[in-house]
């Protein structure tokens, strides 16, 4: 293992090949608590899940990892411990590119400035953002200087549903000014324990946003009138806000299958898709039946003047480089 042609701060000697000893570095790991870098806050109740559009939590993975939906629950960065120069330093940048790592490199596709601008609205008060884990800071987001990826598990798809999912992430796109890339498919399973950093499927960046169709066999949480699930994972790292880094929306295969029969049915699971996709982003329910982030969908097709207002307040995240 080696951190590679790094700088470092005073004080630290390279060796002679310019690089950092092996023996550095598992002395440094040796030194450490193995404290958990992923630290989530407690578990909050659960939520109420109701017609098309049902909201879920999603459990603890292996790092810590908090998934939410209407409620971000957001996961926190950082070391537990009095670092030393070298543990503050060095290692800190070293620590994405090692094997093992639980985060990716830093600044995968961070631009300058954000890739897209969020279009005016009409000033509509009509929409609920996700909490925020921190009082200080009114609303999580993604970064809107780097595109959001996504990745779709076609297996159970109901036919003709591609075009589907292309329309209501464009619409989401358009909403909010953040620019999504299609990944292709996947076979990655949905997932309560998923991880926010797949190395091994997805190369060394944040995992893509995960739609899968799925069953109530599968998934428990879409039993009942369940239409889909969506939410995101959020972490922070210090001196910066919490970011939405990926996110999930799980969709009931054989019920939407059967929505598609009805002659506004195909508008319909699109509009089921957007209201997931507007959890991933980070809205949550309404209490107005005329937008569509309403809990239970009474014939709403598209996003209403509320929904917009937030989608568009949530294209203006900050962007984080460092993630």
């Amino acid at each position: 293992m080696s951190t590679g042609e790094r700088d470092v701060p005073p004080g630290v000697r390279r060796s002679p090949s310019g690089r950092i000893p092996q023996w550095a570095i598992d002395e440094a790991f040796g030194k450490l608590q193995d404290p958990e870098p992923w630290r989530a806050g407690p578990a909050p109740g659960g939520v109420k899940r109701r017609g098309h559009a049902g909201t879920r939590r999603w459990g603890t993975g292996k790092w810590g990892l908090r998934w939410a939906t209407v409620l971000g629950v957001a996961l926190v960065v950082g070391l537990y411990f009095t670092p030393t120069l070298f543990e503050r330093y060095v290692m800190a940048a070293a620590r994405p590119h090692l094997p093992g790592s639980e985060v990716p490199p830093p600044g995968f596709e961070a631009a300058s400035s954000p890739l897209g601008v969020p279009p005016a609205t009409d000033g509509s008060t009509d929409y609920v953002l996700q909490k925020s884990p921190d009082p200080g800071q009114p609303f999580v987001a993604y970064d809107p200087c780097r595109p959001v990826h996504y990745v779709v598990r076609p297996d159970l798809a109901p036919p003709g549903t591609e075009h589907l999912i292309r329309e209501a992430v464009s619409a989401v796109s358009a909403a909010s000014g953040l620019q999504f890339v299609y990944d292709g498919p996947t076979s990655e399973a949905p997932s309560n324990d998923r991880k926010a950093y797949q190395p091994e499927r997805y190369g060394k960046k944040w995992a893509p946003v995960l739609i899968a169709w799925s069953t109530p066999e599968e998934a428990p949480e879409l039993a009942g009138k369940i239409a889909g699930t969506g939410g995101s994972a959020s972490i922070q790292i210090p001196g910066e806000p919490y970011i939405y880094v990926t996110g999930q929306v799980q969709l009931d295969a054989p019920g939407l299958t059967e929505t598609l029969a009805f002659p506004d049915g195909p508008a319909l699971v699109r509009a089921i898709i957007m209201h997931e996709l507007g959890h991933v982003v980070g809205l949550g329910h309404v209490d107005d039946p005329t937008q569509l982030m309403y809990a239970e969908n009474h014939g709403q097709m598209d996003f209403g003047a509320g929904d917009r207002a937030g989608l568009a307040l949530l294209g203006t995240g900050k962007c984080v480089p460092g993630l």
